[in-house]
C-alpha cells in the first residue's frame, strides 16, 4: 500500500466517520508501509494505538485489505518503535516513503497552543431550528444561556436520543454567542476531542498548558459527554476542569444521549454536578412538530427548485409515516426534492413512494403486544408470568400498566384484544391502567422517564 492509497483510504475514513472522530483518532495516524502481511501506524501513544484498535480497527482493516490483500493486521507503534519500522522497511518497499517524524509527534493535529474546537455548522442557528412542544424546554433554555447574561442554571445538559435536536441546539448557542458578544472566548468541542487533549497533554508532559487553557474558556460546550464514562483519568480531570469553571461562574452546556443517571460507568460525582444544574430532556417529535418542520424545509427548498410542484397531502404523509428521528426525516425530503427535479416530475404520491421506498419500509415495523411485554418485564427485573399473571401488588401491577400502556400507545390492537393479552382482563382494566399511567407521568418524574425510555427502546 502506497501513502497515496492511504490517502484515499483517509478520504474516505473522513465521510464514514465525520469530522470529530475523524481528526481524533485517524488524522494524527500516520502510516509508515507494509511488511509480512502487516500494515505498520505510528501513534502518539500506546493508549491511543490501543483505543484505535479497538474503535476502529476492523474498519481501517477492511479498506486497507481492499487495496492490499496481503495485508492480515494491523500494528501501531509509538515514536521508538516506529522509527525503528521505518529503517526497516526502507529497503523493503519502494513505493513507501518512510515518515520518521510526522507531524502529530512535533505539532498535533489539536494543539495545546490553541483552543480551536469542532468547526461549528452554519445550517444550525436558532433561526433554522423549528420549535414544538417535545423541544420547547430545551430551545428556551438554550436561548436563554445564549444571551450570554447571568442565568439561575449552570451547567445546562441536553439529553435525547439521536436526530432530535442536540447538536443543532448546541451549534445555535455558540453562533449567538459569537454575535452577541464576540469577546467571550467560547469552545465547542465533543467529550471525544476533550479525552485526546487530555491525552495528548499527558504525552507531552504539558498538564500545566492544558489546565490553563480550558480554564481560560468563558463558555464550555460538550457534545456527547457519555463518551467519557468509563476512562478515569479523564473523568478526573473533567470534574477538575468543571468545578474550576463553576467556580469562576463560567458557563457549561453539555449535551449527551441519555440523562446523567442513566449513563453507566459515570462518575458519581461528576453525575452530581451534572445534574446539579438544567436537566433537559428533548422529546422524540411528535405529528405537529415533524410536520412543521418539513414545512419550514419545504420552504427552503422551494427557493432552491423553483417551480418544483408539491402536490397537496405529501407533507402530512411523510410526517406520519417517518417517526424515529429528524435527520432521517429532513434526509427524505432532501432526497425527494433532488429526484423530482433529476427526472423533471412533480412531487406526487407514487413518485415519493418510489423515491423513498427503503425509508418507508423501515418505518413500517410495526411493535407486537409481546415485544412490549418482554421488554417491559426486562426493565422490571419480572417474569412474564407475573407481568400478566393475576397478582395485585404494586411490584408486579405497575409494571402491567405501563405495558398496556404502550400497547395502547405503540400498537393498533383494540383494549379489549390488549387485555386478553394481559391473562383475559376486561377492557376496562385495560382502559383503567391507560389512565392511572397517563396520571402518574404528569405527577412522578419516574414513571415518566421510564415510559419514555421504554417507548424509545421500542421504537428504535
Amino acid at each position: 500500500m502506497t501513502q497515496d492509497q492511504w490517502g484515499s483510504i483517509r478520504d474516505e475514513l473522513h465521510q464514514t466517520l465525520g469530522a470529530n472522530s475523524f481528526q481524533s483518532w485517524i488524522q494524527p495516524l500516520a502510516f509508515i508501509g507494509t511488511d509480512d502481511g502487516f500494515a505498520r501506524f505510528n501513534v502518539p501513544t500506546n493508549f491511543f494505538g490501543n483505543y484505535v484498535s479497538q474503535n476502529y480497527g476492523d474498519l481501517l482493516l477492511s479498506k486497507i485489505t481492499r487495496v492490499n490483500p496481503s495485508v492480515r493486521r494491523i500494528v501501531f507503534d509509538t515514536v521508538t518503535a516506529s522509527q525503528e519500522a521505518t529503517n526497516r522497511l526502507a529497503g523493503a518497499e519502494q513505493d513507501v516513503e518512510p515518515i520518521a517524524s510526522p507531524s502529530v509527534q512535533t505539532k498535533p493535529a489539536s494543539s495545546l497552543d490553541n483552543l480551536n474546537g469542532s468547526p461549528l455548522d452554519k445550517r444550525f442557528t436558532f433561526d433554522s431550528f423549528v420549535v414544538g412542544k417535545p423541544n420547547e424546554l430545551a430551545h428556551a433554555a438554550a436561548r436563554r444561556v445564549a444571551e450570554g447574561g447571568p442565568v439561575t442554571f449552570n451547567p445546562l445538559f441536553l439529553y435525547g436520543g439521536v436526530g432530535l435536536g442536540k447538536t443543532h441546539l448546541m451549534h445555535a448557542i455558540a453562533w449567538e454567542l459569537r454575535t452577541r458578544h464576540p469577546h467571550l472566548n467560547v469552545l465547542n468541542l465533543s467529550a471525544e476531542q476533550f479525552m485526546y487533549r487530555f491525552v495528548q497533554a499527558l504525552r507531552d508532559r504539558k498538564m500545566m498548558d492544558f489546565k490553563s487553557l480550558f480554564r481560560s474558556v468563558d463558555v464550555l460546550m460538550v457534545d456527547d459527554v457519555q463518551f467519557i464514562a468509563g476512562k478515569d483519568s479523564t473523568q478526573e480531570e473533567f470534574f477538575h476542569t468543571f468545578n474550576a469553571l463553576v467556580d469562576q461562574h463560567k458557563q457549561i452546556i453539555i449535551s449527551a444521549d441519555r440523562a446523567p443517571d442513566e449513563i453507566k460507568d459515570l462518575e458519581n460525582r461528576i453525575r452530581s454536578r451534572l445534574q446539579s444544574g438544567l436537566v433537559v430532556d428533548l422529546h422524540p417529535t411528535d405529528y405537529e412538530l415533524r410536520l412543521g418542520i418539513l414545512q419550514s424545509k419545504s420552504e427552503m427548498y422551494a427557493r432552491i427548485y423553483p417551480g418544483l410542484e408539491v402536490e397537496r397531502g405529501i407533507l402530512e404523509f411523510l410526517a406520519a409515516r417517518i417517526v424515529s428521528n429528524v435527520r432521517i426525516l429532513e434526509g427524505a425530503l432532501t432526497r425527494l426534492f433532488a429526484f423530482a427535479s433529476l427526472v423533471g416530475k412533480p412531487i406526487s404520491m407514487d413518485l415519493t413512494q418510489e423515491c423513498l421506498t427503503d425509508i418507508l419500509r423501515v418505518s413500517e415495523r410495526k411493535v407486537s403486544i409481546e415485544e412490549i411485554q418482554r421488554k417491559v418485564a426486562d426493565h422490571y427485573l419480572i417474569r412474564h408470568s407475573d407481568l400478566v399473571g393475576p397478582k395485585r401488588v404494586r411490584t408486579f401491577a405497575r409494571p402491567r400498566q405501563i405495558a398496556m400502556y404502550l400497547c395502547k400507545q405503540l400498537t393498533t390492537r383494540s383494549l379489549p384484544e390488549i387485555g386478553r393479552h394481559f391473562g383475559g382482563r376486561d377492557h376496562t382494566t385495560v382502559m383503567h391502567g391507560v389512565r392511572r399511567i397517563e396520571e402518574l407521568k404528569r405527577q412522578d418524574a419516574q414513571i415518566a422517564e421510564d415510559v419514555e425510555l421504554l417507548r424509545r427502546s421500542l421504537e428504535a
